[in-house]
């Protein structure tokens, strides 16, 4: 059999809903579990694994996606099978749960694809960098400025050079967190916030111009990433030496082409899980580099350093605690940041993940199985 006579033979997809080691928040949000969708995608004795985090319903329409459109279809002609998806969510809307579901699989062929052809995810693809810069992100809103402390000084002795904590949910309070933040990150480590769209314009420009003083170097959402206005007001009137980041809620490419036609940030963050996957991310990153744009990508870490080697201008990964957490405990082959950086082992076929299903059958709450 020839590789191009290799076809899709069984799609498998599951839900699992794991709960947080503790309550997590943001300026707009509260949560205490975060929801896993895997998808393994079979084919000539190999599978090609993909995920996302979102609804379990995203579970469902990844499966019906795969049974109608990806089945004894050839397993090498991703831009075929990715543009059938597409087509076929049409009517029901291209984004959210029908874009992570996409994402789901789309990532579970590229990875089946550099197996099939015996090759590592990022020899596939071809790199810009053997590995990628990760920042510590969690720093959530529910936590006490003490647990706010140990968490960022413990990323800093682990050598991450970044970090990131949420700001928003109590105004009133976030000045007195960021000083702790920066007492705890200590004054070499770059500090960033994230508002998740909490503030409106003119006070996201007043928190600005005071977060100048603990040297924060990243504002992201400042508004929410909607008002492209609004993004764009702070931007211009942020203090120069802050970058103002948003679009991790892109779903697509045109998405994030009104963003930066609109010059609403400095920074475009991208997330592979939502935008439909590893087609979509490179889309994106494409349309980034066309306004000449640095990139960053959104949580996912263990998925994000491959790609994120393809890109150029790629900034950083966000090394998101609750998805770090998740991705160690049922993913072997897990690679932790060593000396602040992410490197993909090439050595290993695709993105050299096999996820434990023993360990999260606890947790299943969707199959397709």
């Amino acid at each position: 059999m020839t590789l191009s006579e290799i076809s899709v033979e069984k799609v498998d997809v599951y839900a699992y809903t794991i709960p947080t080691d503790a309550p997590e928040g943001d300026g707009t949000l509260r949560w205490d579990s975060t929801t896993l969708i895997v998808c393994e995608i079979h084919a000539a004795n190999q599978f090609g694994l993909g995920y996302t985090y979102g609804n379990k319903a995203t579970a469902f329409v990844a499966d019906q996606l795969a049974g109608k459109y990806l089945l004894h279809r050839s397993a090498l002609d991703i831009p075929s099978l990715h543009a059938s998806m597409l087509q076929q969510v049409r009517n029901d809307g291209s984004r959210g749960i029908a874009s992570m579901a996409i994402s789901a699989l789309d990532i579970a062929l590229w990875d089946l694809k550099a197996k099939l052809i015996g090759s590592s995810l990022v020899d596939l693809f071809g790199t810009a960098h053997t590995s990628v810069v990760a920042y510590g992100s969690g720093g959530f809103t529910t936590y006490s400025n003490q647990q706010l402390a140990a968490q960022l000084s413990g990323w800093v002795m682990e050598g991450l050079k970044n970090v990131k904590m949420k700001i928003g949910a109590e105004p009133s309070a976030d000045l007195e967190r960021v000083r702790a933040a920066r007492e705890a990150a200590g004054p070499s480590t770059n500090l960033f916030v994230d508002a998740n769209g909490a503030y409106n314009a003119r006070q996201a420009i007043a928190f600005a111009e005071k977060f100048e003083d603990f040297n924060v170097t990243w504002f992201e959402e400042p508004v929410s990433s909607d008002d492209l206005n609004g993004l764009r007001r702070v931007r211009d009137g942020a203090p120069g030496a802050m970058e103002i980041a948003a679009g991790e809620y892109g779903y697509d490419s045109l998405y994030f082409r009104r963003m930066l036609e609109a010059e609403a940030v400095d920074v475009l963050q991208l997330d592979a899980t939502r935008c439909k996957g590893f087609t979509g991310f490179l889309e994106g990153a494409a349309v980034a580099a066309s306004f000449g744009c640095p990139m960053s990508a959104h949580c996912a870490p263990s998925l994000h350093m491959h790609v994120g080697c393809v890109v150029p201008k790629f900034r950083h990964v966000e090394y998101f605690h609750d998805h770090a957490r998740i991705e160690k405990m049922f993913f072997d082959g897990f690679i932790p940041p060593r000396d602040g950086e992410l490197k993909p082992d090439r050595s290993r076929l695709g993105m050299g993940l096999i996820f434990k299903h023993c360990d999260a059958e606890q947790f299943v709450t969707w199959r397709n199985t």
